[in-house]
């Protein structure tokens, strides 16, 4: 079980730390096949049948058959290796973004050209309370 960390009470995100590259290491290396041509024909054909050839955890296969990214995060996926599957479906990276912020691409891409999420309000979880 992973030590309880300071940045755990960060609102709307995981840290991508060692203790999380351990935990989706397995999640990680099967998006990483997915920047190959024959890794996503391959996943494309059988999904499921694909992801059986990667020791994951059945939540972690779950999530990535639901496209669920933020659980992918949760489950110690890193961004950038969950976002091959994003293009692997055909989904840029700033519309992945957004559908994990939950807001419109053109919401997302206003906020972060304003200067991203405000501080205020964003520095810890207890800040979120009711508001979820």
């Amino acid at each position: 079980m992973a030590t309880k960390k300071d940045y755990d009470d960060i609102p709307g995100t995981y840290v991508f730390d060692a203790d999380m590259s351990r935990k989706g290491y397995h999640l990680n290396m099967f998006c990483i096949t997915l920047r190959l041509a024959t890794g996503r024909e391959a996943f494309k054909a059988d999904e499921s049948g694909y992801l059986d050839g990667f020791p994951m955890t059945p939540a972690q296969k779950q999530a990535v058959l639901d496209r669920d990214w933020n659980e992918m995060l949760r489950l110690g996926g890193n961004i950038y290796y969950t976002s091959k599957l994003g293009a692997c479906d055909g989904i840029t990276f700033q519309a992945l973004a957004a559908m994990m912020s939950g807001s419109t691409q053109e919401e997302y891409r206003a906020m972060m050209l304003a200067g991203g999420r405000p501080i205020e309000g964003n520095r810890y979880k207890s800040e979120w309370e009711g508001k979820e």
